[in-house]
Protein backbone atom coordinates (compact mmCIF):
# COMPACT_ATOMS: atom_id res chain seq x y z
CA UNK A 1 0.00 0.00 0.00
CA UNK A 2 1.56 3.43 -0.86
CA UNK A 3 -0.21 6.89 -0.37
CA UNK A 4 0.52 10.56 -0.64
CA UNK A 5 -0.62 12.98 1.42
CA UNK A 6 -0.30 16.39 3.36
CA UNK A 7 -2.07 14.89 6.20
CA UNK A 8 -1.84 11.43 7.76
CA UNK A 9 -4.69 9.36 5.82
CA UNK A 10 -6.00 7.36 8.83
CA UNK A 11 -5.12 7.01 12.59
CA UNK A 12 -3.49 4.38 13.40
CA UNK A 13 -3.76 2.68 17.05
CA UNK A 14 -1.31 3.20 19.43
CA UNK A 15 -0.55 -0.28 19.54
CA UNK A 16 0.84 -0.41 15.92
CA UNK A 17 4.41 0.20 15.47
CA UNK A 18 4.58 2.99 13.50
CA UNK A 19 7.55 3.71 12.42
CA UNK A 20 8.92 7.59 11.14
CA UNK A 21 11.50 8.16 8.18
CA UNK A 22 13.47 11.32 7.43
CA UNK A 23 16.59 11.97 6.00
CA UNK A 24 19.53 14.50 6.11
CA UNK A 25 22.02 15.38 3.78
CA UNK A 26 20.07 15.65 0.04
CA UNK A 27 21.98 19.15 -1.07
CA UNK A 28 25.75 18.71 -0.04
CA UNK A 29 27.81 17.98 -2.50
CA UNK A 30 30.32 15.63 -0.17
CA UNK A 31 29.81 12.89 2.60
CA UNK A 32 26.51 10.51 2.58
CA UNK A 33 22.93 10.67 2.60
CA UNK A 34 21.51 9.72 6.52
CA UNK A 35 18.04 8.47 6.68
CA UNK A 36 16.57 7.54 9.96
CA UNK A 37 13.24 5.22 10.86
CA UNK A 38 11.91 5.47 14.78
CA UNK A 39 8.92 4.06 15.89
CA UNK A 40 8.38 5.25 19.31
CA UNK A 41 7.07 4.12 22.27
CA UNK A 42 3.76 5.90 23.11
CA UNK A 43 4.39 5.37 27.08
CA UNK A 44 7.90 6.91 26.89
CA UNK A 45 6.78 10.49 25.04
CA UNK A 46 9.44 12.83 24.40
CA UNK A 47 8.75 16.53 24.89
CA UNK A 48 10.10 19.16 22.17
CA UNK A 49 10.17 17.19 19.60
CA UNK A 50 10.16 19.34 16.04
CA UNK A 51 11.64 19.86 12.43
CA UNK A 52 15.57 19.03 12.43
CA UNK A 53 15.76 22.16 10.64
CA UNK A 54 13.99 24.55 13.30
CA UNK A 55 15.95 23.37 16.35
CA UNK A 56 19.56 24.40 17.93
CA UNK A 57 22.26 22.15 17.41
CA UNK A 58 22.49 21.99 20.92
CA UNK A 59 18.98 20.58 21.39
CA UNK A 60 19.31 18.40 18.70
CA UNK A 61 22.38 17.11 20.38
CA UNK A 62 20.08 16.81 23.77
CA UNK A 63 17.34 14.85 22.40
CA UNK A 64 19.07 12.54 20.29
CA UNK A 65 20.18 10.29 23.54
CA UNK A 66 16.66 10.64 24.55
CA UNK A 67 15.20 9.02 21.36
CA UNK A 68 18.03 6.51 21.04
CA UNK A 69 16.80 5.37 25.04
CA UNK A 70 13.15 5.55 24.70
CA UNK A 71 12.07 4.81 21.55
CA UNK A 72 10.73 1.07 21.01
CA UNK A 73 13.24 1.03 17.56
CA UNK A 74 15.82 2.90 15.59
CA UNK A 75 18.08 2.67 13.09
CA UNK A 76 20.08 5.23 11.13
CA UNK A 77 21.81 4.42 7.52
CA UNK A 78 24.31 6.33 5.80
CA UNK A 79 24.11 5.81 1.76
CA UNK A 80 27.50 6.87 1.07
CA UNK A 81 28.70 8.94 -1.95
CA UNK A 82 29.60 6.51 -4.36
CA UNK A 83 26.34 5.33 -4.17
CA UNK A 84 24.81 8.39 -4.58
CA UNK A 85 26.79 8.90 -8.10
CA UNK A 86 25.76 5.77 -9.19
CA UNK A 87 21.63 6.02 -8.21
CA UNK A 88 21.26 9.87 -8.16
CA UNK A 89 20.41 11.64 -5.21
CA UNK A 90 16.85 10.74 -4.96
CA UNK A 91 16.91 6.86 -5.48
CA UNK A 92 19.80 6.51 -2.92
CA UNK A 93 17.55 8.41 -0.38
CA UNK A 94 14.63 5.83 -1.34
CA UNK A 95 16.92 3.32 -0.80
CA UNK A 96 18.84 4.26 2.67
CA UNK A 97 14.76 4.34 3.92
CA UNK A 98 13.96 0.79 2.68
CA UNK A 99 16.92 -0.05 4.39
CA UNK A 100 16.60 1.69 7.70
CA UNK A 101 12.86 0.32 8.23
CA UNK A 102 13.83 -3.20 7.04
CA UNK A 103 16.64 -3.32 9.84
CA UNK A 104 14.29 -2.18 12.76
CA UNK A 105 14.10 -4.94 15.40
CA UNK A 106 10.53 -4.49 16.38
CA UNK A 107 9.87 -4.47 12.81
CA UNK A 108 7.21 -1.67 12.09
CA UNK A 109 3.60 -2.08 10.85
CA UNK A 110 3.40 0.79 9.13
CA UNK A 111 5.56 4.07 7.59
CA UNK A 112 5.01 7.30 7.53
CA UNK A 113 7.44 8.79 5.38
CA UNK A 114 8.23 12.65 5.15
CA UNK A 115 8.14 14.08 1.37
CA UNK A 116 6.67 12.79 -1.68
CA UNK A 117 7.97 9.40 -2.36
CA UNK A 118 7.47 6.14 -1.11
CA UNK A 119 10.59 3.58 -1.35
CA UNK A 120 9.77 0.01 -3.45
CA UNK A 121 9.63 -2.79 -2.02
CA UNK A 122 8.76 -1.84 1.60
CA UNK A 123 8.66 -4.09 4.21
CA UNK A 124 5.34 -2.65 5.33
CA UNK A 125 2.28 -0.70 3.98
CA UNK A 126 3.49 2.65 3.81
CA UNK A 127 2.07 6.72 3.20
CA UNK A 128 4.98 9.67 1.88
CA UNK A 129 3.62 12.73 3.99
CA UNK A 130 4.51 15.72 2.81
CA UNK A 131 5.85 18.26 5.29
CA UNK A 132 5.54 15.06 7.84
CA UNK A 133 8.69 16.20 9.46
CA UNK A 134 6.17 19.45 11.04
CA UNK A 135 3.08 16.54 11.51
CA UNK A 136 4.45 13.20 12.86
CA UNK A 137 6.58 12.56 16.25
CA UNK A 138 8.09 9.71 14.84
CA UNK A 139 9.57 11.74 11.74
CA UNK A 140 10.49 14.85 13.95
CA UNK A 141 12.56 11.91 16.17
CA UNK A 142 13.87 10.18 12.60
CA UNK A 143 14.90 13.81 11.04
CA UNK A 144 16.87 14.54 14.23
CA UNK A 145 18.31 11.26 14.41
CA UNK A 146 19.72 11.85 10.43
CA UNK A 147 20.59 15.50 10.76
CA UNK A 148 22.87 14.83 14.20
CA UNK A 149 23.81 11.54 13.04
CA UNK A 150 25.02 13.00 10.03
CA UNK A 151 26.55 16.19 11.19
CA UNK A 152 29.02 13.98 13.56
CA UNK A 153 29.87 12.04 10.28
CA UNK A 154 31.25 15.08 8.44
CA UNK A 155 33.27 16.13 11.49
CA UNK A 156 34.72 12.80 11.32
CA UNK A 157 35.93 13.16 7.70
CA UNK A 158 36.95 16.89 8.82
CA UNK A 159 39.81 14.81 10.67
CA UNK A 160 41.14 13.38 7.70
CA UNK A 161 40.36 16.33 4.84
CA UNK A 162 40.84 19.11 6.99
CA UNK A 163 41.55 21.42 3.80
CA UNK A 164 37.50 21.58 2.92
CA UNK A 165 36.21 22.80 6.15
CA UNK A 166 33.34 19.93 6.55
CA UNK A 167 33.35 20.24 10.28
CA UNK A 168 31.80 23.84 9.30
CA UNK A 169 29.61 23.04 6.47
CA UNK A 170 28.94 19.62 6.17
CA UNK A 171 29.68 19.19 2.95
CA UNK A 172 26.92 22.17 1.63
CA UNK A 173 27.85 24.29 -1.10
CA UNK A 174 28.67 27.42 0.97
CA UNK A 175 31.61 29.91 -0.44
CA UNK A 176 33.96 28.45 1.82
CA UNK A 177 33.44 24.90 0.30
CA UNK A 178 33.42 25.68 -2.91
CA UNK A 179 36.57 28.20 -3.10
CA UNK A 180 38.60 25.14 -1.10
CA UNK A 181 36.80 22.65 -4.25
CA UNK A 182 38.22 24.66 -6.89
CA UNK A 183 41.66 25.34 -5.06
CA UNK A 184 42.09 21.41 -4.15
CA UNK A 185 39.79 19.27 -6.57
CA UNK A 186 37.36 16.71 -4.69
CA UNK A 187 38.35 14.52 -2.30
CA UNK A 188 37.09 10.48 -2.24
CA UNK A 189 33.80 12.02 -0.38
CA UNK A 190 32.39 14.38 -2.84
CA UNK A 191 29.72 13.52 -5.40
CA UNK A 192 31.31 13.15 -8.94
CA UNK A 193 27.71 13.36 -10.24
CA UNK A 194 27.09 16.81 -8.49
CA UNK A 195 27.33 19.88 -10.91
CA UNK A 196 29.82 22.04 -8.60
CA UNK A 197 32.05 18.50 -8.67
CA UNK A 198 31.78 17.79 -12.34
CA UNK A 199 32.97 20.97 -12.96
CA UNK A 200 36.19 20.39 -11.35
CA UNK A 201 36.74 18.22 -14.10
CA UNK A 202 39.34 16.15 -11.93
CA UNK A 203 38.43 12.89 -10.62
Amino acid sequence: MTKLTSLPLFPVADSVLVAGVDEAGRGPLAGPVAVAAVILDPARPIAGLDDSKKLSEARREALYPQIVECALAWRIEFVEADEIDRLNILQATLVGMRRAVMALQPAAVFARIDGNKVPKDMPCPAEALIGGDAIEPAIMAASILAKVARDRHMCGLHAQWPQYGFDLHKGYPTPMHLAALAEHGPCPQHRRSFAPVRATGQD
